[in-house]
């Protein structure tokens, strides 16, 4: 049965649609809801300002949705038929609450399965609760938000390790936000299924364990600057730090001493699943699992160079409801904080690729100046915006491969790349839209166009048609060009100025080449004008 949607609501100013939205008072209650690959969160709380909340309910429901999803690529039938059971409990509690602003994020399990989409469709239709699939650099983002107000991070960088059912986040960071981020695909019910062959034999699954996890890496800075600490999130070192004796001090964090941890691991090491429920009175669904988890907490730890495992008791549902409140309170600086994160996390993947920074931040920097003149002139939504700084940055990257035919490599990298606050699937839109910043235009007999959903292709349109003008107007690498000007004139065209220094012969050539893709998007002539000659109709 169709259910209401649960979303946000807002009133009081205008927003992307148009529509009046408020700032809402303090206090305020709001929602989260983490799908996990090994369990279903759900946080309510009330807020008193952006940052202080008091906790009204939470519940963990054990829906293992990675079970066998990591082996066979799909979720089973009867995993998601529970975790919609779940979501629709979580949508009429949140209404008992007065629960008004909500938001639920899915992770690895539904975001590598051939059938997440359709799942996540299932849980609108059924339970009225819109669930996003984010990536693991989101991931990483959300729970260093969480930590940073359980933590006093401060200036010094730490190293900081979420693990999942289905993958570890391992991320460099400081009070400012994440520094680097990598996701692996070694999550504690992936581990636990990938290697369950040799589960039957203790000491041979420990040492298939210890070899698989021996992959591990952390983040090249953190191992030439020992970090201040290393910090551990996820429900399995919270049940370690249980079973160690190490309970929450005052402030709700807990510590364990790195040879507690060993000694933990070499006991569960040699006990029975079933052993380890009635001896230490697991959950079901972590007695399995706590293991590799254990493991793989250690394993960082010593490339961390720490001696101490630092727990703070927070995860994907804290930073959630963080990230979601100071959206509903702060909306425009939240925006912009949000793009500038986009932005440093996007230099920092183009550095790994070596690219011409200098050109890519001039490219962003022409195509931010036409984007918000399109979006003056309303022929753009505000959505664009972060796809086509992250494009205009990376558009390049392929070269690192090779400069022939690079636009494809570009797709290649950043198509398999993460970045925090963009989801996969944007991750792919940003991808094809750097793939067509050059060379041919889109066409359906390409695949990684074809397999675009219709509103993504209108989006990279849209989007690879302001970028194809920004390159052109940086043809030859040099910043020749100061400004640009876009607007719409009397006659209905759009008429665009560029300035800057010289002639600009090569740059409104270049820019009179790739024109062609602009007026199929936005079905507007152009004319160009420099600022040392006449009218030009393109």
């Amino acid at each position: 049965m169709a259910r209401k949607k649960i979303q946000s609501k807002q009133s009081g100013k205008r927003g992307d649609s148009g529509l009046a939205v408020r700032v809402p008072a303090f206090p305020l209650r709001a929602g989260a809801v983490d799908v996990g690959s090994n369990a279903i969160r759900m946080q309510a709380a009330e807020f008193a300002t952006p940052t202080e909340f008091t906790v009204l309910e939470y519940q963990r429901v054990p829906v293992r949705l990675g079970h066998d999803a990591f082996l066979s690529g799909r979720l089973t039938q009867a995993a998601m038929d529970a975790a919609i059971q779940a979501l629709q409990a979580f949508a009429d509690r949140f209404k008992d609450l007065g629960v008004e602003h909500c938001r639920a994020v899915a992770t690895s399990a539904v975001r590598e399965s051939r059938n997440g989409p359709e799942f996540v469709e299932r849980a609108y239709r059924e339970s009225g609760i819109e669930l996003r699939t984010i990536s693991g650099s989101e991931e990483a983002r959300l729970v260093h938000l969480a930590v940073r107000r359980r933590l006093e991070l401060g200036s010094e960088q730490w190293v900081l390790a979420d693990l999942g059912g289905g993958s570890v986040e391992v991320s460099l960071v400081d009070i400012r936000g994440v520094l680097w981020s990598e996701s692996h695909t070694m999550g504690s019910v992936r581990l636990l299924e990938e290697l369950a062959g040799s589960g039957e034999e203790p000491g041979r699954f420990r040492r298939l364990l210890t070899e698989y996890i021996g992959t591990l890496r952390i983040p090249t800075a953190a191992r030439h600057h020992k970090p201040a600490g290393f910090v551990a999130t996820g429900g399995t070192i919270e049940a370690a730090a249980r079973l160690a004796g190490c309970e929450p001090n005052p402030d709700g964090v807990s510590q364990i001493p790195l040879d507690r941890l060993r000694a933990l691991i070499d006991t569960l090491a040699l006990m029975s699943y079933r052993q380890r429920i009635e001896k230490f009175d697991l959950r079901a669904d972590h007695a399995d699992v706590i293991l590799p988890a254990a493991m793989v907490f250690e394993r960082l730890a010593v490339l961390s160079g720490q001696e101490m495992v630092i727990v703070p008791h927070v995860g994907v549902k804290d930073g959630t409801l963080l990230d979601l409140v100071d959206e509903l309170a702060t909306r425009a600086d939240h925006c912009d904080r949000i793009e500038q994160e986009v932005i440093a996390h996007a230099i920092t993947l183009g550095r790994r690729y070596m690219f011409d920074e200098a050109h890519a931040r001039h490219v962003a920097r022409l195509a931010r100046i036409l984007f918000d003149q399109l979006r003056r002139a309303e022929l753009v939504p505000e959505t664009d915006l972060n796809l086509l700084l992250t494009a205009a940055l990376l558009h390049d990257i392929g070269s690192f491969i090779s400069y022939k035919r690079h636009h494809k490599h570009s797709h290649y990298l950043i198509a398999n790349s993460e970045l925090a606050n963009l989801t996969p699937r944007e991750m792919q839109v940003v991808a094809t839209v750097a793939r067509y910043h050059r060379k041919t235009e889109p066409s359906l007999r390409h695949p990684e166009f074809e397999r675009l959903s219709e509103a993504e292709r209108a989006q990279v349109l849209r989007i690879a048609a302001v970028l194809r003008i920004a390159d052109s107007l940086d043809r030859e690498h040099l910043q020749k060009v100061r400004d640009v000007r876009m607007r719409p004139n009397k006659n209905g065209e759009i008429l665009l100025e560029i300035f800057g220094d010289g002639d600009l012969l090569i740059e409104r050539w270049a820019v009179q080449r790739k024109m062609d893709l602009f007026r199929k998007a936005y079905h507007r002539r152009v004319r160009i004008q420099t600022d040392k000659d006449a009218y030009v109709q393109s």
